[in-house]
C-alpha cells in the first residue's frame, strides 16, 4: 500500500468491551468511537489487533447482544471507503465471518505481514507468540479446536455468553491480568520473538497488541517493536504517517 500525501494508518487493540460488565465498558466504548470518528478524516486504513470485545461467539445465526455504536460506526468508516482490518486476540479467537459479512473487514487469525510506503511491518495480536506462556498455548489448542467449538455451540447463547464472559474476567490464563507488567527488555517475549523473526528476514516495525502496555523496543538494526497499549488503562494507539511509526495517548 501506498500511502497518499496527508493520510496515516491507524492501530488499535485491547478495548475488551463487555469487561467487566457491558454497562461498565460503555464510557470506553463512546471515547474508541470518538477516536474512530475523528481518525477516520485522514485514515488511508484502520488495523485492529484483537481483543475490540473481552468476549465474542459467533453462534450460526447469534452474536452476542451490544457494542452497536462500535459496530455502526466500523460499518460507517468502511462504506465511505477506508479499509479496516481485523486480527482476533485471545478473547474474539472464536470469530469467524460475521465481520466480513456484515462490515466487509477481513479478519486474520495468524499475523501477517504488510508494506506501506517500502516500510516492512509484521502485524498481529500476539498472544501464543514467542517463549513461555505455555499454560495459555495449552488452553489456546483447545479453545481453537473444530471439535471444542462445535461442542460449545450446543449451549444455549443464554447460558453459553454468561458462562463465557465470566471465565473472560475470572480466569487469568485468559483475562490476561498477570500479563500487564513490564518484564524488561531481555525478558519481553514478543521482543524476542521479533528478534527471531529478523533472522530470517527483515522487518521495519512489528505491531503487536496483547501485553496492554505501550511498548517501543529497538529489536534490529533499523528495526522496533512497539506494543499498542490497551483502552482500558492508557488509551493508547499507534499512528503511522507514510515515514514514521509512533505511539500515541488519547486524551
Amino acid at each position: 500500500m501506498q500511502i497518499p500525501v496527508g493520510k496515516k494508518v491507524y492501530f488499535s487493540s485491547d478495548n475488551h468491551l463487555g469487561a467487566p460488565t457491558n454497562e461498565a465498558s460503555k464510557p470506553r466504548e463512546l471515547k474508541f468511537v470518538k477516536w474512530l470518528d475523528e481518525v477516520k478524516e485522514d485514515a488511508a486504513a484502520i488495523f485492529l489487533l484483537g481483543d475490540l470485545f473481552d468476549f465474542w461467539f459467533e453462534y450460526k445465526h447469534v452474536v452476542p447482544k451490544g457494542f452497536v455504536r462500535v459496530l455502526g460506526k466500523l460499518a460507517e468508516i468502511r462504506d465511505s471507503g477506508i479499509p479496516v482490518y481485523f486480527f482476533v486476540g485471545n478473547h474474539d479467537l472464536w470469530m469467524n465471518d460475521y465481520f466480513e459479512k456484515e462490515l466487509a473487514i477481513p479478519v486474520y487469525h495468524r499475523p501477517k505481514e504488510f508494506t506501506f510506503n517500502n516500510k516492512k511491518f509484521f502485524i498481529g495480536h500476539g498472544d501464543g507468540l514467542g517463549p513461555g506462556d505455555k499454560g495459555y498455548k495449552r488452553m489456546k489448542k483447545v479453545f481453537t479446536n473444530p471439535f471444542s467449538q462445535w461442542l460449545y455451540r450446543w449451549l444455549h447463547p443464554d447460558l453459553g455468553v454468561p458462562l463465557a464472559k465470566h471465565l473472560s474476567v475470572k480466569n487469568k490464563l485468559i483475562s490476561g491480568d498477570d500479563d500487564a507488567k513490564f518484564l524488561g527488555e531481555e525478558n519481553e517475549w514478543l521482543a524476542q520473538y521479533a528478534k527471531r523473526k529478523l533472522e530470517t528476514q527483515h522487518y521495519d516495525y512489528f505491531i503487536f497488541g496483547h501485553r496492554h502496555l505501550p511498548i517501543s523496543i529497538e529489536v534490529g538494526e533499523n528495526s522496533i517493536y512497539h506494543n499498542l497499549g490497551d483502552w482500558i488503562n492508557y488509551y493508547t494507539y499507534g499512528v503511522f504517517d507514510g515515514k514514521t511509526f509512533e505511539l500515541k495517548e488519547y486524551k
